[in-house]
């Protein structure tokens, strides 16, 4: 690449990380009132799929619907929205926003053990290694010793790591079975709208509908402009892979976290002891470690930062 072209993917990168990090603000905000996980999760895939279907139209690539797609859909369904993104929901009612967007950031790491579990990688000391640090850094976070200036409830902290184990698996998943030969938007539509036919008997009989309401309440804009946001940052993503490969692009996790923070300060005024930005160190040291080298790079991770 050109030095103008690292400039320009570097500024590329900067803008998607400060969107996706503002996804985790959006989310706090949308369960401040009492929403129900599943009447949000509900609204979430019908906004995706209702723009991934703009996208898949303009670009003329409708998804298929035979056996093996309908089963990619619901797999991923499963693993990468509604059940991640059912805990998210809940435990971003007791978790503050900065904590979640750095607990988060653990994901590369559950993907090289879960890699390392079913046989996909093979023993890297180097990886190993970043796979350690980024546990320091996680103990250091849910530690009740450890002072981070906000109130991190010990037992959501952890549940809430089931979400960035869900995401680890998903990634996994892909890479090992792959997509049936559809592009990433293909799969997002698929999926999406397996989740919504997933979610929706269980938001009804549980009675969590979100009604829309006008004006719209702030909560309801949380919710639909993190939606937005993240369907249009991850357009980019798959775009910016596609230009600058999979390695540079993958990047973009130290800035969805460290926007995060300064998100959730500016949006949450959560404010945190010094002790986080060590936590945050160690935990980039891990990501970096754990990265794997260019040439085996995966470029089909659905997204690193969902």
């Amino acid at each position: 690449m050109t030095t103008r072209q690292i400039a320009f993917f570097t500024g590329c990168l900067i803008i998607m990380g400060a969107g996706w990090g503002a996804t985790q603000p959006m989310t706090k905000i949308a369960v401040s009132t009492g929403y129900g996980p599943f009447g949000l999760l509900f609204w979430q895939t019908v906004i995706g799929a209702a723009l991934m279907a703009v996208i898949c139209a303009l670009r003329g690539t409708a998804p298929p619907l035979n056996r093996q797609a309908i089963r990619l859909y619901i797999i991923l369904a499963l693993i990468g929205a509604v059940l991640p993104n059912t805990i998210s929901y809940q435990a971003a009612v007791h978790l503050p926003s900065g904590i979640m967007s750095l607990l988060l950031s653990i994901i590369p790491m559950f993907a090289f053990a879960i890699a390392l579990a079913v046989g996909s990688e093979t023993f890297q000391w180097r990886r190993m290694i970043g796979l350690i640090f980024g546990l320091i850094g996680v103990l250091m976070i849910i530690a009740p010793s450890v002072e981070m200036g906000q109130a991190v409830p010990t037992g959501w902290a952890l549940i809430y790591l089931l979400t960035a184990a869900f995401y680890a698996f998903e990634g996994n998943y892909i890479a090992k079975w792959g997509t049936q030969g559809l592009d990433a938007f293909q799969v997002m539509l698929g999926a999406s709208v397996a989740g919504m036919v997933l979610i929706t008997p269980v938001m009804l009989l549980t009675g969590q509908m979100v009604f829309p309401e006008l004006p719209m309440p702030v909560p309801q804009m949380a919710l639909v402009a993190g939606c937005v946001i993240h369907v249009f940052v991850y357009t980019a993503y798959v775009w910016l892979a596609g230009l600058a490969g999979a390695v540079f692009t993958v990047q973009v996790s130290y800035l969805v976290t460290g926007f995060g923070l300064v998100w959730a300060y500016l949006i949450l005024d959560e404010a945190y002891a010094p002790t986080i930005w060590v936590a945050l160190a160690v935990i980039f040291a891990g990501m970096y470690l754990v990265q794997p080298k260019p040439a085996s790079a995966d470029g089909g991770m659905l997204d690193p930062a969902e």
